[in-house]
C-alpha cells in the first residue's frame, strides 16, 4: 500500500506554490499554429475527412474544453475538501493546513482556467459550446455519498498525473504556454492525489464493507452521469468546429466524428484515471471485489 503522511504532503505543497500572473499574465499569448493537447488525448488524426488545418482547429477546441472540464471538476472538489476539513480543524495542524491549502489551490486553478477561457475566446475568435453550468454538475456529483465523491476526486487527481507524465511532458510540439499551464497544474495536483488518498482511507475506515460496495456503485453512477455529459460535449465540439471552419460534415463523417471524439473524451476524463495503478491500488485496499468491479467497467472508457 502506498504510504503518505500529512507533514510530508504539507512540506511538498509549500515547495511548489505558484502565482497565476506568472503562468498567464496579460502579455502572455498562445501560438495557434501549434497543437495545445497531445494527440493521445485529442485523437484528431483518426478523422481523415478533416484536413490538417481543421484538425488543428479541433485540437484547440478540445484544449479549451480540457481546461473547462478541469474547472468543472474543481467546482465540486473545492466544497468537498472544505466540508471534509471542517469537522476536525483542531485535531491535526499538518492535516488542517494541508487540506486548506488543497482548497486554496483548487480555487486558484478555477481562477486560472476562467482567465484562460477569456483569453482563448478573444484570441481564437469564436466561443466554444460547453456542457454545464458547472454549479449544476457540482450539485449532481455532491448529492452522492462522500466516499463516492472522494473516489471520483482521486480518479481525477491520478488522471491529471497520467496526462502530464505520459503525454504532455514529452511532447515538444505543443504550444509552450499551454504546456506550462498543464505543468504547473500537475505540480500541485501531485500533492492533491496524495491528500485524497488519505481522505478515501479515512472515509472508508468509517464505513462497513457493505457501505464500501455502495460507495463504489455510487462512484460508477457518477461516471455514467459524466459520460452522458461527454457525449453531449462531443456534439458541442462538432457544432463549434463546423461553425469555425464554415462547412458542415456529411452524415457519415458526422457519425465517425461523434464516435471517435466521444471515445477520446471518455479516455481523457474517465478511462485514464480509472485504470491508473495507484487508483486501482486504493480500490483494492477496500476490497479485491471492488477493484475487479471497476476494472471490468473500465474497457468501455479506454
Amino acid at each position: 500500500m502506498t504510504t503518505f503522511t500529512w507533514p510530508e504532503i504539507l512540506t511538498a505543497s509549500e515547495k511548489v506554490n505558484w502565482r497565476i500572473d506568472d503562468i498567464l499574465a496579460d502579455n502572455h499569448r498562445f501560438d495557434f499554429e501549434r497543437e495545445f493537447l497531445p494527440e493521445s488525448l485529442a485523437r484528431t488524426r483518426e478523422l481523415e475527412f478533416l484536413d490538417q488545418k481543421e484538425r488543428l482547429c479541433l485540437n484547440h477546441i478540445r484544449a479549451h474544453g480540457y481546461l473547462y472540464m478541469f474547472g468543472v471538476c474543481e467546482e465540486f472538489i473545492l466544497p468537498f475538501v472544505v466540508d471534509h476539513a471542517r469537522p476536525d480543524l483542531g485535531s491535526d495542524d499538518h492535516r488542517t493546513r494541508a487540506l486548506l491549502g488543497f482548497a486554496e489551490e483548487e480555487a486558484k486553478h478555477i481562477h486560472l482556467f476562467k482567465r484562460f477561457q477569456r483569453r482563448f475566446r478573444d484570441d481564437f475568435g469564436h466561443a466554444c459550446d460547453v456542457i454545464g453550468p458547472p454549479s449544476a454538475i457540482a450539485s449532481a456529483v455532491l448529492a452522492h455519498d462522500p466516499l463516492s465523491v472522494a473516489l471520483l476526486t482521486l480518479q481525477i487527481e491520478w488522471m491529471t498525473q497520467r496526462h502530464y507524465l505520459d503525454s504532455v511532458q514529452t511532447d515538444g510540439a505543443l504550444d509552450e504556454r499551454f504546456s506550462s499551464m498543464l505543468r504547473h497544474h500537475w505540480m500541485e495536483e501531485a500533492q492533491h492525489a496524495k491528500m485524497d488518498t488519505l481522505i478515501v482511507r479515512q472515509l472508508a475506515a468509517e464505513r462497513t464493507a457493505a457501505q464500501h460496495v455502495d460507495a463504489v456503485e455510487g462512484y460508477l453512477k457518477i461516471g455514467q452521469f459524466v459520460d452522458e455529459g461527454l457525449a453531449q460535449q462531443a456534439r458541442f465540439d462538432l457544432d463549434t468546429l463546423q461553425r469555425v471552419i464554415g462547412r458542415r460534415l456529411d452524415a457519415k463523417a458526422t457519425e465517425r466524428f461523434l464516435t471517435v471524439q466521444h471515445q477520446a473524451l471518455r479516455w481523457t476524463y474517465i478511462g485514464s484515471g480509472m485504470t491508473h495503478p495507484k487508483f486501482l491500488g486504493t480500490l483494492g485496499a477496500l476490497g479485491a471485489n471492488l477493484r475487479a468491479r471497476v476494472e471490468s467497467t473500465a474497457p468501455a472508457f479506454c
